[in-house]
């Protein structure tokens, strides 16, 4: 049953991540520099490849807190939402924004990137405890 907690929380990490940037796009498009098509979509929004390739690695993501959780005795629904929160605040936000410093790219791409991260090990870790 843990491969479908697993599932299910990368399908919550997926779906945030199509709500955070579909309402954060042009602000995200800027700070990226994110080449566009002519109706001002990125280019690459067509591949399917580019959301096979996402998902998978959200699993990657939900499959290795999971592992973390067990190890660490994390299974009621607000420890799934802290540990999530932490790991999302403190491990993979810090590390966006150092690569983002290193490149010279605005801050408010590394809060934009550091949210979505954040919101979403929040969202796979409760997902993680709800069965």
């Amino acid at each position: 049953m843990e491969i479908l907690n697993v599932l299910a929380a990368a399908v919550a990490g997926f779906a945030l991540g199509a709500v955070w940037y579909g309402l954060l796009a042009e602000p995200w498009m800027q700070a990226a520099k994110v080449p566009r098509d002519e109706s001002g979509k990125p280019i690459n929004a067509q591949n399917p490849l580019l959301y096979a390739g996402t998902f998978i690695l959200q699993l990657v993501v939900a499959g290795m807190m999971r592992h973390v959780f067990a190890l660490s005795g994390i299974n009621t629904l607000g420890g799934g939402l802290i540990g999530g929160l932490g790991i999302g605040l403190f491990f993979i936000s810090p590390w966006i924004m150092i690569n983002n410093l290193y490149a010279a790219r605005p801050l408010r791409l590394s809060l934009i990137d550091g949210g979505y991260a954040t919101l979403a090990c929040a969202a796979i870790g409760l997902v993680l405890t709800l069965f």
